[in-house]
């Protein structure tokens, strides 16, 4: 195994691609998890909290889009989710990238 810490910033910084692409603030961390697991120190740790965060961001705004039509809070979730997840990818890179280990706010676990 070697250290990285190049590709972990990477990887959490890939999450903002959702912002350009719509979807791909998910599939590219996983791709780069999946494949670099295994031969990068840490990475399997970090690529399970930052998919575990897109996940949880993903069904937060599921729950929020019927809160729309039913109390107008839905557009305040909307927007503090949008926030979040610009944010903290970037704040966990700068973590990332000084060895320290991040952490996503109401995340939930999925992946283990």
């Amino acid at each position: 195994m070697r250290q990285d810490n190049q590709l972990i910033v990477i990887t959490h910084l890939s999450q903002l691609l959702t912002f350009i692409t719509g979807f791909g603030g998910l599939i590219v961390p996983l791709i780069i998890w999946v494949t670099q697991k295994e031969s990068v120190i840490k990475m399997d740790e970090q690529g399970k909290g930052i998919l575990n965060f897109q996940i949880s961001l993903f069904l937060y705004a599921i729950v929020c889009i019927p809160l729309i039509l039913a109390f107008g809070l839905g557009i305040i979730g909307l927007i503090v989710l949008c926030f979040l997840s610009f944010l903290y990818p970037i704040i966990n890179a700068i973590k990332a990238s000084h060895g320290e280990t991040p952490k996503y706010p109401l995340s939930l676990n999925f992946i283990s």
